[in-house]
């Protein structure tokens, strides 16, 4: 299931929003399609804050933009991809657009 030890007292990453994620999650064997191509320990940001000067180099985002699918897309995902480039644009947001692809 879904966790971040070293954000779990940031807000959106405690305990309780953790467990409620993970809840959701099972209630309908959801699957993560970022976590599919990406498993844990492996990093996987949407999110970096703008407080940072350099925010890839302080290398200190959040997961907070998800793609969950249903078991019966599982063999058909073709891969999950976080357009970490975007964050770096003219005039970006601070979240990056996370793009899944699915074979039909």
């Amino acid at each position: 299931m879904w966790s971040h030890e070293a954000l779990l007292n940031v807000v959106s990453h405690t305990p309780i929003e953790v467990a409620a994620l993970n809840t959701l999650a099972a209630s309908h064997n959801w699957i993560d399609a970022g976590r599919h191509f990406a498993p844990a320990p492996e990093r996987l940001y949407t999110w970096w804050s703008y407080r940072a000067s350099d925010w890839r180099a302080s290398d200190r985002g959040r997961r907070l933009d998800h793609i969950w699918t249903s078991p019966t897309l599982a063999g058909n995902l073709r891969g999950c991809t976080t357009i970490v480039a975007a964050r770096g644009w003219e005039k970006p947001s601070d979240h990056a657009p996370v793009i899944l692809e699915v074979a039909l």
